[in-house]
C-alpha cells in the first residue's frame, strides 16, 4: 500500500512539474541549485523514460555553461550514469567522449583513465568486444602509472569479463588473478573480491574444473557476510545459482536442487532482478526434470519462460524452450517437443551467441531424427565458425595488447632509451670482463695442475731410470761373482786336473796313452757344456733381473686403489718382452696410464676400470676402459689431458683411438709398434 501511494505522489509530481515548467524554473533560484533536483528525477525508476531524459538534458546544459574543472568533469560522470541506467546509449557515448575530450585538454589523467573506462563499458553493452577490450586497456595504463590499484583491480575483472564472453578462458583467469594481486593490500573492496572469486568460479565451472569452481563461489558467497554490499544487488542468489549450476554440471542434480531453492528464498529478488529470478526458476525446473520430479513442471519452466520475454531476455528463452521441448520429449509429446525445439532454433538464429543456435540445433535433431542429419552438418559448420571466431578474438586482444604497447614504445624519450642501452652495455661489458677474468684463472689452475703431475710424472721416470741402473750394476756384480766362483770351483778344478793328466802321458807308452787321450778329451767336452750352461744360466737371470717396469706401474695402480673407490682391474700379457721394449716407450706409457686414470678420477664417476696390455705381432696394445658416464667423442673438444695423450702416443710413433658416449662408458686405446728383435742395449736412453 505505501509503494502504490509513493508512486502515485511521484506521477503527481511529475504532472505538476511538466505543468508548470516555466514557474518551476522561475522558482529555482540559480542552475547550480537545481542541479541535484535534475540528478535525483533522472535516476528515478518509477517515472517515465522519456521523463528522466529530459531531466537529464536539463543537468547536460546548466553544466556545460560552467567552467570546466574537476567537478564539472564529476557531474557529466553523473550524466553519463544516469544514460547508461536508461540504456541511451546515444546520450552516454556523447556525454563520455565530451568528458575524453575536456580530460585531454587539460590533461587530466584522473578523468581520461575513468573516460576510457565508459568507452569500454559502452562497446562492451553493444557487444562489440574488440573495441571495448582496446579502452579498458587504455584505461589499464592510466591506472598503472598513477598505481591506482582499485581502478586498475575493477579494469582487469572488465577485461576478464570480455575475455571470458569471448571464450579466452585462459587470458580471462590471468586478468582475474591480476586483480586480486592489485586487491592485496586494499581495503573495504570486499566487492572487488566477490567479482573476483564469482568469475573464477564460473571460469573453472566451464573448464570442469568443478573441485576448484565450488571452493572459489564458496569464497565468493563467504564475501557476502560483509553488510556493506548492498543486498539489491543479490549477489548471494547469484552465487547460490552458479554452485547449483556446478552441481548440475557434475550430474549431482540433488544438491543443486537443493542450491536453486534457497536461491528463489532470497528476499526481494524478483523486484530486484527478474532476470536472475528466472534464471533460478528454469534452473530448479530442469534440475528436477533430471531427478524425474513432476511436481511444478512445467509450470516452473513457463514462469521462467514469461519472465525473460518481458524482459527480452532472448538467451534465456532460447534456453527455457530447450528445457520445456527436452521435457514434452520425455512425456512422448513429439508434436508439443519439437514446436518448442524449432521456436528455440528460429529465435537462436537472431541472436548473436552461437552457442544457443548449438544447443537448439542439438536438441531439433533429437527430437526430428528425420532430418537430424541437416541438423547434424549445420551444427558442425556453425561450431567450427565459433571455435574461428572465439580464436580470432583471443587474437585480436593480443594484438590490441601489442599495438598498443609499440605505439607507447616508439613515443618514449629516446634519452631513456639511450641510458637503457648504455646500463646493457656496461651489464654486458661487466658480465663479459667477468668470465674472461674466470676462464683465464681457469686456465692458469689447469696449467698449473698439468705442471705438477707433470713433475710428479718426471720424478717417477726418474726413479725408474736410477732403480734400473743400479739393478743393472747388481746384477753385473752378482754376475761377475758368480761367474768367478763357477770357474774357480768347478771348471778351472777340472781343467787343472786334465791339464796333469796330459803331461802325465808322456811318462806312458803308446797304447795306453791313446785310450786315456780320447778319456781327457771327453772330459774338456764336459768341460764346454759346462761353461755353455753358466753362460745361459746368467742369460737368464740378467732378463729378470734388467727391468723394473712391471713393478712401478703396480705401485701406480696401488696408489689408485687405495686412493678411490673405483674397482680396478689389471691385466698383462705374459708374451710381451719387456726387456725389447725401449725406456722411452715405457716411460710414455706410463704417463699416459697415469693420465688417463686422473681422467677416470675426475670426470667418468665409474664403478670399475681396467687397464690392460696386449701383444700383438711387432704391436704393443694398451687399452683402458671404464663404465663411467662418458661423453660425446665427437662433439667435446679435446683438453690438456687428452691432448698430452695423443702427443705421448706419436711421441712413441703409435696411434690413440677413444670410444666413448653418454652413459656408455669410454675405452681408450694406444697401439705402438714395438720391433721384437731389436736387441735391449740398443734401446737404452
Amino acid at each position: 500500500m505505501k509503494k502504490k501511494c509513493k508512486i502515485l505522489l511521484l506521477l503527481f509530481f511529475v504532472l505538476f512539474a511538466c505543468n508548470k515548467n516555466a514557474k518551476s524554473d522561475q522558482d529555482l533560484t540559480s542552475p547550480k541549485d537545481s542541479l541535484p533536483i535534475y540528478f535525483s528525477l533522472a535516476n528515478e525508476n518509477n517515472l517515465p523514460l522519456s521523463v528522466k531524459q529530459n531531466y537529464n538534458q536539463k543537468a547536460l546544459r546548466v553544466i556545460l555553461d560552467q567552467e570546466d574543472d574537476s567537478l564539472n568533469k564529476v557531474n557529466l560522470f553523473k550524466i553519463a550514469n544516469r544514460y547508461y541506467n536508461m540504456s541511451d546509449w546515444k546520450g552516454y557515448l556523447k556525454t563520455t567522449n565530451l568528458i575524453l575530450e575536456r580530460a585531454q585538454r587539460s590533461k587530466d589523467s584522473v578523468h581520461m583513465a575513468k573516460a576510457y573506462t565508459y568507452l569500454g563499458d559502452y562497446y562492451d553493452s553493444q557487444s562489440i568486444s574488440d573495441s571495448a577490450f582496446l579502452y579498458y586497456f587504455k584505461a589499464e595504463k592510466f591506472y598503472l602509472k598513477m598505481n591506482d590499484q582499485y581502478n586498475l583491480a575493477k579494469t582487469f575483472l572488465n577485461k576478464a569479463s570480455l575475455q571470458y564472453n569471448e571464450g579466452d578462458f585462459f587470458e580471462s583467469e590471468i586478468a582475474v588473478f591480476k586483480a586480486l594481486s592489485s586487491l592485496k593490500k586494499q581495503k573495504k573492496v570486499n566487492d572487488l573480491y566477490y567479482e573476483s572469486y564469482n568469475l573464477l568460479g564460473i571460469l573453472y565451472n566451464e573448464r570442469e574444473e568443478f573441485e576448484k569452481a565450488l571452493e572459489f563461489q564458496n569464497k565468493a558467497l563467504q564475501i557476502l557476510d560483509d553488510k556493506s554490499i548492498p543486498l539489491e544487488l543479490q549477489y548471494r542468489a547469484a552465487s547460490l545459482n552458479n554452485i547449483g549450476f556446478i552441481y548440475m554440471n557434475m550430474k549431482n542434480y540433488s544438491q543443486a536442487k537443493v542450491f536453486f531453492e534457497r536461491g528463489l528464498r532470497e528476499k526481494n529478488l524478483f523486484e530486484d532482478r527478474a532476470g536472475l529470478y528466472a534464471i533460478l526458476l528454469d534452473n530448479l525446473g530442469y534440475s528436477k526434470f533430471k531427478r524425474r520430479e513432476s511436481a511444478q513442471l512445467p509450470d516452473l519452466f513457463y514462469r521462467s519462460l514469461r519472465i525473460r520475454d518481458s524482459l527480452g531476455l532472448s538467451s534465456g528463452v532460447v534456453s527455457c524452450k530447450i528445457h520445456l521441448s527436452e521435457y514434452f520429449a520425455f512425456k512422448k509429446d513429439t508434436f508439443k517437443a519439437l514446436q518448442f525445439s524449432k521456436q528455440a532454433l528460429a529465435l537462436s538464429r537472431t541472436s548473436s551467441k552461437l552457442v544457443n543456435t548449438l544447443e537448439a540445433l542439438k536438441q531439433t535433431a533429437t527430437i526430428d531424427p528425420k532430418n537430424a542429419s541437416i541438423y547434424s552438418v549445420e551444427y558442425i559448420q556453425l561450431n567450427d565458425k565459433m571455435l574461428k571466431a572465439e580464436r580470432k578474438m583471443g587474437e585480436k586482444f593480443s594484438r590490441i595488447e601489442y599495438e598498443t604497447n609499440e605505439i607507447k614504445d616508439q613515443n618514449s624519450n629516446l634519452q631513456e632509451k639511450n641510458r637503457t642501452l648504455v646500463y646493457v652495455f656496461s651489464i654486458c661489458t661487466l658480465v663479459g670482463l667477468f668470465f674472461y677474468v674466470y676462464k683465464t684463472q681457469q686456465a692458469k689452475n689447469r696449467e698449473l695442475l698439468f705442471k705438477q703431475q707433470h713433475q710428479i710424472a718426471n720424478e717417477d721416470i726418474y726413479n725408474l731410470m736410477i732403480s734400473q741402473q743400479n739393478e743393472i750394476e747388481l746384477t753385473r756384480i752378482k754376475e761377475k761373482k758368480k761367474v768367478a766362483q763357477e770357474l774357480h770351483d768347478g771348471v778351472l778344478g777340472r781343467m787343472f786336473g786334465v791339464r796333469i793328466s796330459l803331461d802325465s802321458l808322456d811318462k806312458v807308452d803308446e797304447a795306453q796313452a791313446s785310450a786315456k787321450r780320447k778319456k781327457y778329451l771327453t772330459e774338456l767336452k764336459h768341460i764346454e757344456e759346462d761353461i755353455r750352461e753358466i753362460s745361459h744360466d746368467l742369460n737368464r737371470e740378467k732378463s729378470e733381473l734388467i727391468n723394473n717396469f712391471v713393478a712401478i706401474l703396480m705401485k701406480l695402480f696401488e696408489d689408485q686403489r687405495n686412493t678411490y673407490d673405483s674397482k680396478l682391474i689389471t691385466t698383462f700379457d705374459s708374451n710381451i718382452k719387456w726387456d725389447l721394449v725401449s725406456n722411452i716407450v715405457k716411460i710414455n706409457l706410463y704417463r699416459i696410464i697415469q693420465e688417463a686414470l686422473q681422467n677416470c678420477n675426475k670426470y667418468a664417476d665409474a664403478d670399475t676400470i681396467t687397464v690392460e696390455f696386449k701383444s700383438e705381432i711387432n704391436y704393443l696394445v694398451l687399452s683402458i676402459a671404464d663404465d663411467g658416464v662418458g661423453f660425446n667423442a665427437k662433439r667435446t673438444k679435446n683438453g690438456i689431458g687428452l691432448h698430452n695423450i695423443q702427443y705421448r702416443a706419436t711421441e712413441c710413433k703409435g696411434t690413440v683411438t677413444i670410444k666413448s658416449a653418454k652413459g656408455e662408458g669410454t675405452l681408450l686405446v694406444v697401439k705402438v709398434p714395438i720391433d721384437q728383435k731389436i736387441n735391449l742395449h740398443n734401446n737404452d736412453i
